[in-house]
């Protein structure tokens, strides 16, 4: 046994759950079945099965002290689909969230009577199901009940799903009928793996997604094993992941495929690409990070550590000037932390866009990049930002049209009488808007905060205040630039 796989089997040994936990998860289960159920024969509503799914249900791929229970409730839509007939996708979707939505108001969060139960809420982004926590001994488990049409799996692969989460179960029995135990027991090293790098779901700190359980399971089965997975991961770039064997050229046509930076198709669904999500710079540190685990084998690069705090004192001052930190705190618990994430990865597209170019696409700020770090918990919200030239001349060439273009010439000079001819073009000597990096950081973002996440600083890096701004600095630092 090689040294690789001595690392492999004592993660493995530290991250399976015991069975006093398989039991506890199971336990739950067949209660909150019995509510249901219970509940649905008072109410006269018809379901067709109601099944643990996701790593802790029938994938059977959780780590230890992954107590997050997401059962699947199943609805027969033949019953209907009588009303839906007809409706566009857009008007189906819509009455399809109030048939689920009237069903977790007054049968689901309705159900959950008993007194561990605390906090039934509805919630919903794509698709509404209910949330609630189960208190037991020294545990807080979450759980997830979500409502999907029942939908035979030829019918998905010919007409695609009705609702983003009938795939859902048919991912569950792919993994518990394909992967050997063997298998499943890599996908929890490759698990433990991607969550001690930070690059794991998402609350991935490096990318605003990181690998997803489900995208974990289908490379160990496409690849055999985890060492298989490791050699070859730095090709899934080149080398897509299609169960219908489709080459890279017919995958790059398909539409919605051509901006994903990795391709992972769904054995369920061949138009969705499961690793969409996934961010570049996720896979750009992850690839690094095998590579220096191959390279030198250590058990270190599977324990979970929290993210350095960058210690700003020990950066060169010229890279210090380069760096900038916007540092928030969230007001408002209500808010899930993914829209507050993705308003900060809005705003941070918004920076570099605009940061990078001027609006006659002339060269501003230089090269710009940015990442998001947020520790839910604790309500605190970062952006750090790198950029090449943070102080720029106050005035730059504006290139205008081509002399021999008399039409546009003209209308130039007069708008413009202090132009000069070169290289066969007008040009026009511009004063910027904005010289310092800094000025342009706050203007641009003063509208763009949401009410609920209040500023606490924005400054270059070296008056940064938080623990979690510090965190973020170094992954943008250490985890981000690096691969750009």
């Amino acid at each position: 046994m090689n040294s690789i796989n001595s690392i492999f089997k004592e993660v493995l040994e530290d991250v399976t759950p015991t069975q006093k936990e398989l039991t506890l998860i199971n336990d739950i289960v067949i209660k909150l079945t019995t509510l249901l159920d219970e509940k649905a024969k008072q109410l006269n509503i018809k379901y067709t099965k109601i099944e643990p799914q996701g790593s802790t249900g029938i994938k059977q791929t959780q780590l230890k002290n992954d107590f997050d229970i997401d059962l699947f409730v199943g609805l027969n839509y033949d019953l209907y689909k009588p009303k839906y007939d007809g409706l566009s996708k857009n008007k189906l979707k819509k009455e399809s969230k109030k048939d689920f939505r009237s069903l977790c108001n007054n049968w689901i969060i309705k159900s959950l009577t008993l007194k561990e139960f605390h906090q039934p809420q509805l919630l919903y982004a794509e698709h509404p199901y209910v949330t609630v926590d189960y208190h037991v001994k020294n545990h807080t488990i979450k759980i997830d009940i979500v409502l999907f049409f029942d939908l035979e799996l030829e019918y998905i692969k010919n007409y695609g799903p009705v609702t983003a989460v009938d795939r859902s179960p048919w991912h569950g029995h792919f993994v518990k009928d394909k992967l050997s135990q063997q298998q499943k027991n890599d996908v929890r090293v490759l698990k433990q793996f991607f969550k001690a790098n930070h690059c794991y779901g998402d609350k991935s700190a490096v990318g605003k997604v990181g690998f997803i359980g489900y995208s974990a399971e289908l490379l160990i089965y496409h690849y055999g094993n985890l060492q298989n997975l490791f050699s070859n991961f730095a090709k899934l770039k080149t080398n897509p992941i299609d169960f219908n064997n489709r080459p890279i050229n017919e995958l790059k046509k398909i539409q919605h495929f051509q901006n994903d930076y990795i391709i992972i198709t769904d054995p369920v669904d061949k138009n969705r690409n499961v690793a969409s999500a996934i961010s570049k710079k996720a896979y750009k540190y992850c690839t690094q990070r095998i590579k220096e685990f191959l390279e030198n084998p250590d058990k270190n690069f599977f324990l979970l550590k929290n993210i350095t705090e960058i210690d700003i004192t020990t950066i060169d001052s010229s890279l210090v000037k380069k760096l900038f930190i916007l540092e928030l705190k969230n007001e408002n618990s209500e808010v899930h932390y993914t829209i507050n994430r993705d308003k900060l990865y809005s705003i941070g597209d918004s920076i570099k866009t605009n940061g990078e170019k001027e609006f006659s696409h002339a060269e501003r700020f230089g090269q710009i990049e940015f990442e998001v770090y947020f520790e839910h918990d604790l309500k605190e919200y970062n952006l750090s930002i790198f950029c090449e030239k943070p102080e720029i001349d106050k005035s730059f060439l504006r290139r205008g049209p081509p002399i021999k273009d008399k039409v546009h010439s003209e209308k130039f000079i007069k708008k413009n009488p202090q132009y000069f001819e070169k290289d066969g073009f007008l040009w026009i000597k511009t004063i910027r808007d904005y010289s310092i990096f800094e000025d342009f950081l706050r203007d641009i973002i003063k509208d763009k905060i949401p009410d609920n996440l209040k500023i606490v600083n924005i400054s270059n890096s070296k008056e940064i205040k938080t623990l979690s701004g510090k965190r973020c600095l170094y992954v943008l630092l250490k985890m981000v630039l690096p691969f750009t």
